[in-house]
């Protein structure tokens, strides 16, 4: 019997090499965050238990969307993508990801990002043969339309509707989605009773898991699993 790989988005189920020279991917491009959305949601029905959800970056949304709906018995968002209107048409951050939007460019075709910038903003920090080898180990064609779709209105959170216990993580040396940035998320659900907390990890950067500091991140995250009795 074949085993679904539930960690991958779909049509990224192949190797990254081989995605990487399926670049440009129609099939890719065509992926929508509320398609995607749905698609882990559907996942989550078929499991005899609510899961623990934890999602990086636009995942980290993914993760607050299906929260919202009920989905998890807990969540964790790292370094993630803020919701709509939650200060992300600021320039500063719009200039981040103006190019991964490719506004215009045809949404047909993936988006791929480049080496250079790999080391600037993702991968920054590290030695340059850890950055080279990140980038091969990790660098994957992006649909258009998934990070459109996260400034719209798909990408909205009720902030006030109670929910699963939430930690946001964030990093001090993230220049793509700033800590600032995960903090005013965080702190949108002031308004609310259910668990919500926060954790900046100095020094790392957007790439939590491929550089040193990942074990403090995880360490951190699995105790704060425990203290809210999920694990």
């Amino acid at each position: 019997m074949k085993v679904r790989d539930t960690r991958r988005w779909p049509h990224k189920e192949v190797p990254v090499e081989e995605l990487r020279h399926r670049h440009p991917d129609a099939a890719i491009s065509s992926n929508r965050l509320l398609a995607v959305t749905e698609y882990f949601a559907s996942i989550i029905g078929g499991l005899p238990d609510k899961p623990i959800l934890i999602g990086h970056s636009l995942g980290g949304l993914i993760v607050q969307l299906l929260l919202q709906r009920g989905l998890g018995a807990a969540g964790v968002a790292i370094h993630s993508f803020p919701p709509r209107g939650l200060s992300s048409y600021k320039f500063s951050f719009m200039k981040e990801w103006w190019e991964a939007m490719g506004l215009f460019t045809s949404p047909r075709t993936t988006y791929l990002m480049s080496f250079s910038r790999w080391e600037a903003v993702i991968s920054n920090g590290l030695t340059a043969e850890q950055q080279k080898e990140s980038y091969y180990a990790y660098a994957i064609p992006a649909s258009k339309r998934v990070i459109r779709d996260a400034f719209g209105y798909g990408a909205a959170i009720n902030f006030s509707k109670p929910h699963a216990p939430l930690l946001f993580t964030s990093g001090s040396q993230d220049r793509l989605i700033p800590a600032s940035q995960i903090y005013k998320n965080y702190r949108k659900y002031g308004v609310s009773d259910s668990i919500v907390e926060y954790k900046d990890f100095e020094g790392q950067n957007h790439l939590v898991f491929a550089g040193p500091l990942w074990r403090e991140e995880a360490v951190f995250v699995f105790f704060w699993l425990q203290a809210v009795k999920y694990l």
